[in-house]
């Protein structure tokens, strides 16, 4: 069982249970300025095999549904995602994007990228601004880099990912 739609079936499969960790496990297990970012992670591999117009769709709808959960600025995480879903795809043009440690690089620099713009758009005051991107978002992009390598190489068959540095 090899093609297009058992891929299709695969990552369904990988970005519901992504779903799931993000809305149920997530909440209870960890602090949310440190918790693994399970949305994203899904949002930058998903632009990474998809393309720049994919990618900036998947980007708004991620951060519609994240607007719609959060206190901050309604449109602000659309904007962020977007731009970040954007990103991502082209990155993939740039760089090989079939290895561990670059998907986790990507993760990490869509996070912080992520974070910028939301705390730009939100109005978010600079003694705070700072804090956040200084010390919580830099650390919520390790974690989340470290989270998503993990699923990478539970599941490099379906993403088809190396192992060499």
């Amino acid at each position: 069982m090899t093609g297009p739609r058992t891929g299709r079936l695969h990552m369904g499969i990988i970005f519901v249970t992504l779903i799931l960790l993000h809305f149920y496990v997530r909440p209870r297990l960890f602090d949310t300025r440190l918790a693994p970012d399970f949305l994203l992670f899904g949002l930058v591999v998903f632009a990474m095999r998809s393309g720049p117009g994919a990618g900036a769709l998947a980007g708004f709808l991620v951060g519609l549904a994240t607007d719609a959960l959060s206190p901050g600025r309604f449109g602000a995480a659309a904007l962020a995602d977007t731009v970040v879903g954007y990103a991502a795809a082209w990155g993939r043009a740039v760089f090989f994007a079939d290895n561990v440690l670059v998907n986790a690089g990507f993760v990490a620099v869509g996070l912080w990228l992520r974070d910028l713009l939301l705390l730009l758009a939100s109005g978010t005051p600079q003694g705070q601004l700072l804090a956040e991107l200084g010390i919580y978002s830099p650390i919520q992009a390790v974690i989340t880099a470290a989270a998503g390598a993990l699923v990478l190489l539970a599941f490099r068959q379906w993403f088809a990912v190396r192992l060499d540095l």
